[in-house]
């Protein structure tokens, strides 16, 4: 016996146990859902073999057409899927059979929550079909030999989903794999004909080749050979006219090609015909993937040429932000031996991911347009990718902008997304700039002391709170003409938002109080860049705001979280001349008690800003102070 053909048991990876153990507890509250991913990854199979038949015609050993065949056997209590694809080596069955050989895996296990229906989506969205056969069958037997290798080399691959596999190399003259499902007692309903028809049907009717059953049978002449019909249409689904396809079928060949057992939100189906001739079907997903901000993780659409299967994630036609687009894109101007290293470059490729890249923006903006809570649902889990495309998309910048949502003070609750469109709509008489202000929570910002003038004169500031939308900002200037302004950055000003009477009193005031700026700024001495009257500030005794051209505190975290050396600054403190404390700043004699207490409002600004004090112990110090001081 060699050891090809020997016999051995294996333990599966331990997270394979976690998930069947899932599976065979009945995980799913739709059982029937196992065929539709059986099936599935029977059309993937006959897919591969047609693509490496391109360049090895002998792997499809005869020619004969590729087909997926259910036979139920009641007597038996089997139901068994077989396919004439690609199918598996030894060293494949165990890889791929034994092991979830997936980035996520951890992440994957740790978001199971014992919740049945949460969970089932969870394992839909992992992506791991094989293991649903467990659902409906307490043992699993896997028959297979990969195109190309002798028949003497096929591989017997068995279960009962209990921890451990079997497998053994075995003859088999056929190429392909044929899964037997031994069924549990009391699932013998999936053994029925009819009702197989009937799922086929429902789940599976878009998969491009045929999936025979066999035929009914009536009266005694029954043909000793079994005769096999396809019941599904068995022609791929996005070469089909729109006309012909109905919502349940659009959203069935999504789960198929994404594995992900929810819906989609949105598709886009269209054929382009002229100087460029292809096909395409793209999806927006109702969930985000686990890998969703790893962004080397494969992505991308299923390429086909001319109907022929040629690779599954070919990422060269939407840009890195619109990673989360699944679909399909098949094309008649690329060669039939494209590779990834053609798809790099070229007018064919750049026209295509340029009109792909609009068609799927058209998809967001109608979905915002049209139905705008599932765009609020979409925004939840997509939100910070999109942001990625100002920076990587200049010329679709403006479009992408206009998908954006952000939490403003005309919403207090901060729930609903603002899109920069409505704040447009709503700019005051004189208003000609989009005011936002950007912090690490939601909580920290809605009162931040920056936003006080704005309340006073009734306009809407945008609360930027995701860690990326400073530097989100520093590649998106403007929206309809509109240039965007910080609020805690520079110099405010309100243009004519302020009167003439206001900007003098302003002038008057940080005139009168010259002398104040230059006492505080010899007490906080190299910790501040500039001491000023604040024109921001109506209730607040202080606030330190960013220099023009220095970076915010979220760019300084994201720099140093990377390990780069952030660039030195030094903020600007602004003081509100009609505050009581600043008043009794201004009167105090005493030099000590006044740098006492000017390092106090310095630091109170640094934490209303959201950020760390230097020297928290010496602020605690002068507080504990200047607190007994008033008591005595």
């Amino acid at each position: 016996m060699t050891a090809a053909t020997q016999k051995e048991t294996r333990g599966f990876q331990t997270e394979v146990k976690q998930l069947l153990h899932l599976m065979i507890h009945s995980l799913y509250s739709n059982k029937e859902i196992f065929l539709r991913e059986l099936v599935s990854n029977a059309a993937d199979a006959a897919d591969k073999l047609r693509f490496e038949a391109l360049t090895r015609p002998e792997l499809l050993e005869g020619g004969a057409p590729l087909r997926i065949r259910i036979e139920a056997d009641p007597a038996a209590r089997t139901l068994t899927i077989d396919d004439n694809g690609i199918g598996l080596s030894r060293e494949e069955a165990i890889a791929h059979l034994g092991t979830i050989a997936k980035s996520g895996t951890a992440e994957f296990l740790k978001n199971l929550s014992g919740d049945q229906k949460k969970d089932a989506n969870l394992i839909g969205q992992f992506g791991v079909g094989f293991y649903s056969a467990f659902i409906v069958a307490d043992q699993v037997d896997v028959y297979s030999r990969r195109a190309g290798l002798p028949a003497s080399e096929g591989v017997h691959w068995s279960s009962r989903g209990e921890g451990e596999f079997e497998i053994e190399g075995i003859d088999k003259p056929e190429r392909g794999t044929r899964i037997v499902l031994h069924l549990k007692e009391g699932e013998e309903g999936f053994a029925d004909g009819w009702k197989l028809r009937g799922l086929v049907k429902k789940y599976s009717d878009h998969i491009g080749l045929p999936i025979e059953l066999q035929k009914e049978q009536h009266g005694e002449d029954k043909p000793e050979a079994p005769e096999w019909e396809a019941v599904n249409k068995a022609n791929a689904l996005w070469t089909r006219p729109k006309t012909e396809i109905t919502d349940e079928e659009y959203k069935e060949f999504y789960k198929h090609i994404s594995h992900d057992f929810s819906d989609p939100l949105a598709w886009s189906h269209n054929k382009v015909e002229g100087k460029l001739e292809y096909t395409s079907l793209l999806y927006t997903p109702g969930r985000a993937p686990f890998d969703l901000y790893q962004r080397d993780a494969a992505k991308g659409l299923k390429l086909y040429v001319q109907r022929v299967f040629i690779m599954d994630q070919a990422e060269q036609f939407l840009p890195l932000y619109l990673r989360f687009i699944k679909g399909v894109v098949d094309s008649n101007d690329l060669p039939l031996n494209v590779s990834r290293e053609i798809l790099q470059s070229g007018p064919v490729i750049d026209s295509m991911k340029s009109a792909l890249t609009k068609r799927s923006l058209d998809m967001l903006e109608k979905l915002a347009k049209d139905r705008p809570e599932d765009y609020a649902g979409f925004w939840k889990n997509f939100g910070q990718v999109l942001k990625e495309g100002p920076a990587e998309d200049f010329g679709n910048r403006e479009k992408i902008a206009g998908l954006l949502r952000f939490a403003s003070t005309h919403d207090a609750s901060g729930e609903q997304g603002v899109a920069l469109a409505d704040y447009v709509g709503r700019m005051v008489e004189g208003q000609d700039k989009i005011y936002y202000l950007t912090g690490e929570s939601h909580l920290q910002v809605k009162d931040s002391p920056h936003l006080e003038v704005f309340r006073k004169k009734g306009i809407e500031v945008l609360l930027m709170t995701d860690r990326i939308d400073e530097w989100l900002m520093s590649y998106l200037h403007e929206f309809d003409g509109k240039s965007f302004v910080d609020v805690a950055r520079g110099d405010l000003d309100l243009g004519t938002l302020d009167t003439e009477e206001e900007k003098k009193a302003q002038e008057e005031t940080a005139k009168a109080k010259e002398a104040l700026a230059i006492r505080i700024k010899t007490a906080l001495g190299e910790d501040v860049a500039e001491v000023r009257v604040s024109h921001r500030l109506t209730d607040s005794p202080a606030i330190l705001a960013i220099g023009e051209q220095d970076l915010g505190l979220q760019m300084r975290q994201i720099l140093e979280a990377s390990g780069q050396k952030v660039p030195e600054s030094k903020p600007v403190f602004e003081f509100n001349p009609d505050h009581p404390l600043i008043e009794k700043l201004d009167a105090e004699p005493d030099l000590d008690r006044f740098d006492d207490l000017a390092r106090v409002l310095f630091d109170q600004a640094a934490l209303a800003a959201g950020d760390g004090l230097k020297d928290p112990a010496a602020y605690v110090r002068r507080l504990n102070k200047l607190l007994l001081e008033l008591s005595a």
